[in-house]
């Protein structure tokens, strides 16, 4: 299911009432003159499960304790932001999923040759993704961006993403003096605050997923908690690149970061990407990708030249999918509570919400659903639950809609 981005750039009061976000506005709150029934109905409520990223960019902004619990319990991103309107501070749980400990050890233990294959396989996806951009953005000569893609050797030793890096930036928006530079001139500004969204929003697949996102399969920094979640959102910096271009063609003044502007960039999150011919939310598409890493790391191989492994555990037939489907009351406390139980019962066993009322849950093969099965005995007293298996295959064939538009 596709998470909420919710944006906070005035002053506010962030609470938790009846396990939902409440959103007070300090003017009103303060305000004796007004009546309790007009403060009453002026309180916003948003659902915490609905929530995938919270930006806060005001320095006046209330947030309680219980908050913060609620949305990292919930797997929710939390974006602090400076002065300057720039995100500086990333918020995560530090305890996303069950098999947390077991993916550490995998992480630990890959092997060298795995990681270069998978940085070449990173790099070389990157690189064609850039020249898609760049050919419909500016209109330049790419011929030379796939030819280095095709060439890109285990590890990408030869570097050629610094290469396609240098031709990708030089003809993007053809701007006088610009360069790719955190504090470069505009549109820089734009392009960091969209990384930083696209990076908290992978950041959180990989830790829902009890992957570890400081250890990198190729960045390697001391200070950089955020290694592994680098590595993968690579392939999708091009997708932040086309959003700024749109932005720049519009022709509006970008030198600040204003609050439109801000709003364009936050629809990262719901961007239309594409895999395997199948197109998805760039939200739901990290966490495919983060899946495709945990295969790699278990396996302990990937498709080469060099070397062919067996991916046959991880077929679309053998890969499955366990959805629990259930209809509780929630008529008195005690059932509302019984609600909720069940319902982070579901999150700790690493389900993740598809829609209301149904939870779904990525297994690599048949045995691995049946133990996840026979683990839900934390069943509600009252109302009706389903539980049902599929395959990879059958699930990848779901047609969804938003909005009357089909996610295909």
């Amino acid at each position: 299911m596709i998470k909420k981005t919710l944006y906070f750039g005035n002053p506010v009061y962030l609470s938790l009432k009846n396990a939902q976000l409440m959103i007070k506005l300090p003017e009103v709150v303060r305000n004796d003159t007004l009546p309790e029934s007009f403060k009453r109905t002026s309180e916003v409520t948003k659902p915490i499960e609905d929530i995938g990223v919270v930006v806060l960019d005001h320095k006046q902004i209330t947030i309680s304790s219980g908050v913060l619990e609620a949305l990292l319990e919930n797997n929710c991103a939390v974006i602090t932001c400076n002065s300057k309107s720039m995100p500086v501070g990333l918020m995560l749980p530090l305890y996303g999923n069950t098999t947390q400990n077991e993916r550490f050890r995998q992480q630990l233990d890959a092997s060298l040759p795995l990681k270069k294959q998978l940085w070449q396989q990173t790099i070389k996806t990157k690189i064609e993704n850039q020249a898609a951009v760049l050919k419909e953005c500016s209109g330049a000569e790419v011929k030379c961006m796939y030819a280095w893609a095709s060439d890109v050797k285990s590890g990408d030793t030869s570097n050629l993403e610094a290469r396609a890096a240098a031709y990708y930036w030089k003809n993007l928006f053809w701007i006088e003096g610009f360069t790719r530079d955190r504090e470069g001139i505009p549109p820089n500004n734009l392009l960091n605050y969209g990384y930083a969204i696209l990076r908290a929003v992978v950041a959180r697949s990989l830790v829902a997923s009890g992957l570890l996102p400081t250890l990198g399969i190729h960045h390697h920094n001391r200070y950089n908690a955020y290694c592994l979640a680098d590595d993968i959102m690579e392939p999708y910096r091009p997708y932040v690149d086309q959003l700024v271009c749109g932005i720049i063609k519009q022709g509006v003044d970008y030198a600040e970061l204003t609050r439109e502007l801000k709003a364009q960039l936050l629809t990262i999150p719901v961007l239309e990407t594409y895999m395997s011919g199948k197109r998805s939310p760039l939200m739901v598409l990290s966490g495919k990708l983060r899946l495709l890493c945990i295969s790699a790391l278990v396996a302990n191989c990937v498709e080469s030249p060099i070397r062919k492994c067996n991916m046959d555990r991880f077929s679309e037939y053998r890969v499955m999918w366990v959805l629990v489907l259930f209809d509780l009351p929630t008529e008195t406390k005690k059932e509302k509570k019984a609600y909720v139980d069940f319902r982070k019962n579901l999150q700790r066993d690493g389900f993740t919400m598809f829609q209301f009322s149904i939870y779904v849950r990525h297994c690599a093969s048949s045995e691995n659903a049946a133990v996840h099965v026979k683990e839900l005995i934390f069943l509600p007293e009252h109302g009706n639950v389903g539980i049902m298996c599929i395959t990879d295959k059958q699930f990848g064939n779901i047609e969804l809609f938003m909005e009357r538009k089909r996610w295909k």
